[in-house]
């Protein structure tokens, strides 16, 4: 037997398994050997997998794309099916309200009534170069953008999504459509709603439409909506009178508005906008909107101080009369014109009305105490200026309120230059010069025995006229009899369309021989510049009314004792200084109102009132 051999199974019957020297030699074991075949059955399954991998990449990456191509064409199907369903919405009401603006005779602003201060007006009103420069602040791809903004969409979803602040970025079509048409709530479908509208509005809506609504309805802060309001709130001018440096300052407030409304009054926010301010010019310059010239000459604005003082004052008093007439010639109710952006200019000259407040303010619900003794030198002028008429010396006890009421209006026009009814609305809404009625006394003396006509037939059995009526009433003498019915509004206009222009309506009240005579008694000598009326009505009242044949002035004051409680106010005795206010208020008020335009020459100036070519007036008699 070989050595190299070894039988392990013996027998015939017996089984076995012959192991090699070689099986030895390999250090190899029936275990060992089964776990070698495992791997090696491992690394033929992997190889084989590679394979099949390798060959049917292709194939998955085609299923993958076909999913993905499927998965875009469904969320394109939606946005297009959610496109077509969008309907551009109208504007909210809060965007649609307005307020209505008064001005003065010159154009100055005098306020506004209404819950929005805004007011719509057309882009032609607006300077290009303003338009530019809200443009440069807020998106300076506007006039080529689609009217979204991918990257602000982005970015406020994944703010949204995140739970961070609030985005901003939009483009100025999704501003408009935000504070327009849309709720300000922040949420992922209002965002998307916000963008289908806009680009929507983009394709149907020319850039130019677009960029007015917007100008009309974003937010400048000191309460101001919209770009008129704004100018004249933070300037004091129209929006189609701003300058470069104005326009590009208001565009600049946009971007944070309740913290550069304090621009012009702190120092800290002044300084802010100063630099954002020339951010913005330095971009207009660069796109072409402005010269370099204009870039180099531009000066920061000086604004209007905020927040404002108490404009309530006695200006709501001439608001009043006015939106009454505007309300009536449009035929509307007050609150339809205070909420329809008219913009109704008056006939009141508000340099005048604010020098007649001063001048009344001295006598203007004075405290008067316990006064007796011999009168003064200046009580005495008072006196002798009150018509002669002796004053007794009285002892009042308590507090008198003494009232003055200024009108002064155009003879033969009948346009109200000045109606003073009270120095302050909101202690006393009730205008004296408009609705007071005044105990006349001998205040309506000259008129007596003439026979006069509608609408002054009952004037002299008038006992308390209204201080307007007896002013309208000498300016008819002042117009050789001409009368002519009080006005208050000038001019309705309404996004740059005129919607009402006043005409003197007039008809004659007497003759001119009783003019005359009214002018020869109030004239009283030769050489007098003006005409002058002072009457009375024992202590109680006291009346002056100057006119020439270009202005009627009546000052009327009386004083009573305030109501106290269920206690009515009584009438009360004139102070001794009536008179010298009196006098002082008429030729303080007159001297304003005949130098408001420098070199004015009313002898010179045409009369509506008078025959063609006369300036002077014609009395009967001398």
């Amino acid at each position: 037997m070989n050595g190299a051999d070894v039988d392990t199974g013996g027998g015939a019957g017996g089984t076995g398994v012959a192991v090699t020297a070689d099986d030895q030699g390999r250090g190899g074991s029936p275990g060992a050997g089964g776990r070698g075949r495992l791997m090696a059955g491992l690394r033929r399954r992997l190889v084989k997998r590679r394979i099949r991998i390798r060959r049917t990449r292709g194939r998955r990456l085609r299923r993958a794309l076909i999913v993905l191509v499927a998965l875009l064409a469904n969320l394109v199907g939606a946005a297009v099916v959610a496109y077509h369903l969008t309907k551009i919405p109208e504007p909210h009401p809060e965007t649609a309200m307005q307020s209505t603006v008064f001005v003065d005779d010159h154009g100055d602003y005098l306020g506004r009534r209404g819950p929005v201060d805004r007011q719509e007006i057309p882009l032609s009103q607006v300077p290009r170069y303003v338009q530019e420069a809200v443009i440069a602040a807020e998106n300076r791809s506007f006039r080529t953008d689609t009217g979204i903004s991918p990257k602000a969409i982005a970015r406020a979803a994944w703010s949204t999504v995140s739970g961070g602040g609030r985005q901003g970025g939009s483009t100025i079509t999704q501003q408009y459509v935000k504070n327009a048409l849309l709720s300000p709530q922040q949420s992922l479908s209002r965002k998307a709603r916000e963008a289908l509208i806009s680009i929507k509005l983009d394709r149907t809506r020319s850039k130019d439409e677009i960029l007015q609504g917007y100008l009309n309805t974003v937010y400048f802060g000191r309460g101001a909506a919209g770009i008129q309001s704004a100018a004249r709130n933070y300037f004091g001018v129209d929006a189609k009178d701003l300058t470069v440096s104005q326009g590009a300052a208001l565009a600049s407030v946009i971007n944070i508005p309740s913290y550069y409304e304090k621009a012009g009054s702190d120092p800290k926010v002044t300084a802010k906008l100063v630099d954002r301010w020339e951010w913005v010019l330095d971009a207009m310059a660069h796109s072409g909107a402005i010269t370099s010239a204009q870039r180099a000459g531009a000066r920061f604005p000086a604004f209007r101080f905020y927040p404002p003082g108490d404009t309530d004052g006695q200006r709501q008093y001439l608001i009043d009369a006015a939106a009454s007439e505007a309300a009536d010639r449009l035929g509307i109710t007050e609150d339809q014109l205070a909420r329809g952006g008219y913009t109704v200019r008056t006939t009141f000259d508000l340099t005048a009305q604010d020098a007649t407040a001063e001048l009344a303010a001295d006598g203007t619900e004075k405290k008067i105490g316990e006064k007796t003794g011999a009168k003064t030198a200046e009580e005495k002028a008072a006196e002798a200026k009150a018509g002669g008429k002796k004053r007794a010396e009285v002892k009042t006890t308590g507090d008198v309120r003494v009232h003055t009421a200024v009108v002064a209006l155009v003879p033969g026009d009948g346009a109200v230059r000045v109606l003073y009814g009270g120095a302050d609305y909101a202690s006393q809404p009730f205008n004296d010069a408009r609705d007071g009625a005044v105990e006349a006394g001998t205040a309506l003396q000259p008129f007596s025995g003439m026979k006069l006509l509608a609408p002054l037939t009952d004037l002299t059995r008038t006992a308390a006229p209204t201080p307007l009526r007896l002013a309208s009433a000498y300016a008819a003498a002042a117009a050789h009899g001409v009368y002519a019915t009080p006005y208050t509004v000038a001019k309705i206009t309404r996004a740059g369309r005129t919607l009402y222009e006043a005409h003197p309506r007039t008809r004659t009240a007497m003759t001119r021989a009783d003019a005359g005579m009214v002018a020869k008694l109030l004239y009283g000598r030769l050489d007098a510049p003006l005409a002058t009326q002072t009457g009375a009505a024992g202590l109680r009242t006291l009346w002056q009314t100057t006119y020439d044949e270009h202005l009627t002035l009546t000052v009327a004051l009386f004083a009573e004792h305030p109501a106290k409680g269920k206690k009515a106010a009584l009438p009360a005795p004139l102070p001794y200084t009536a008179g010298s206010r009196s006098l002082s208020v008429s030729e303080g008020v007159w001297s304003k109102i005949v130098g408001t335009a420098e070199g004015h020459d009313p002898a010179a100036e045409p009369n509506p009132g008078l025959p063609t070519g006369q300036t002077k007036p014609i009395l009967a008699t001398r």
